[in-house]
């Protein structure tokens, strides 16, 4: 597969991704696909961006490299760190550099 960019993941926001956890799935949105801020310097091989994913679960995965359907996009391996947790669920950032 190709690299990664925001471009990718821009027109999946709002979409689900099924994050595999062995034989079961933990069903997740993405919620924000953003540009980075640190500035692109000459030899980068992309863009730095960030994806935030919602879980309407209560339970808190530990960050590691996850497997991730969606419709669009396929199957991704992405490290997923939990960044927060509110009334709606837990809070997963994914940081592409």
């Amino acid at each position: 597969m190709e690299l990664l960019t925001l471009q990718h993941f821009a027109g999946c926001v709002g979409q689900a991704f099924d994050l595999t956890l062995g034989e079961s799935t933990v069903p997740l949105t993405l919620a924000e696909a953003t540009p980075g801020t640190t500035p692109i310097l000459p030899g980068m091989i992309r863009a730095p961006f960030s994806l935030i994913f919602r879980s309407g679960s209560a339970i808190v995965l530990p960050q590691q490299i996850y497997r991730l359907k969606n419709a669009s996009l396929g199957a991704l391996d992405i490290f997923l760190v939990p960044v927060a947790r509110d009334k709606q669920g837990i809070v997963y950032q994914a940081v592409f550099n």
